[in-house]
């Protein structure tokens, strides 16, 4: 979700790309739908760390909840900096709980990475 947002929102400034140390080898419906509740229609796909192996960011930041999930180390250049969030797909309940929260980390995010990175 953090990368469809930034790319939409601060599509001036910077780009973002995502990807984790176990992708699950797609973007997760309830993300799509939350994000689209926005007005945000994404067509990423679902992407591990090594795809960037050499790549030289200029900010790289964590999101996982590093209490609960394996946060990845980043060993290329650039800053970097953790702002975490639980993960969504491990919600567990009702349908509408799991949507729940989906939009409650998209909200987190919407808040608190366009501040770090208004910030850089």
């Amino acid at each position: 979700m953090a990368e469809a947002i930034i790319n939409q929102r601060l599509d001036n400034r910077w780009e973002a790309f995502s990807a984790g140390t176990q992708p699950s080898g797609y973007v997760h419906p309830s993300a799509l739908l939350v994000l689209e509740e926005i007005g945000i229609r994404h067509a990423g796909r679902s992407k591990s760390v090594t795809e960037f192996q050499g790549v030289a960011f200029d900010l790289v930041i964590t999101v996982c909840d590093s209490a609960a999930e394996q946060c990845p180390i980043w060993l290329g250049a650039g800053k970097r900096m953790h702002i975490g969030f639980p993960d969504p797909a491990r919600a567990t309940g009702a349908p509408d709980q799991i949507l729940s929260a989906f939009r409650a980390v998209r909200d987190d995010i919407l808040q608190r990475i366009p501040a770090a990175l208004n910030n850089q």
